[in-house]
């Protein structure tokens, strides 16, 4: 009795722990978002739009439908030739 005791104390901490553990890692990811025209030419992220199928397909840097994941809050603060990075597809950098 004692033994299962310990291991269920012991199962339970484990939980506990990775569970504190992966809340973090889910977190991160919501901070991110889509940043259109600063892709370098097959460095986009998926599914860039026409022409393009997925990840590192976009045909020309900075194209206007290709979108890399960038920390939520930094897209328009992207500098390219073209201008900044864009929030909405297709639309040129400011």
């Amino acid at each position: 009795m004692k033994n299962s005791i310990v291991t269920l104390a012991l199962a339970g901490s484990i939980a506990s722990a990775l569970a504190a553990v992966a809340a973090p890692a889910a977190s991160a990811a919501d901070s991110k978002e889509k940043c259109y025209g600063i892709a370098l030419k097959g460095q986009n992220d998926c599914a860039a739009g026409p022409g393009t199928t997925c990840a590192g397909t976009s045909k020309v840097d900075y194209q206007k439908n290709a979108w890399k994941l960038v920390p939520a809050g930094t897209c328009m603060s992207m500098k390219t030739p073209d201008g900044h990075g864009s929030l909405m597809q297709g639309k040129a950098p400011v």
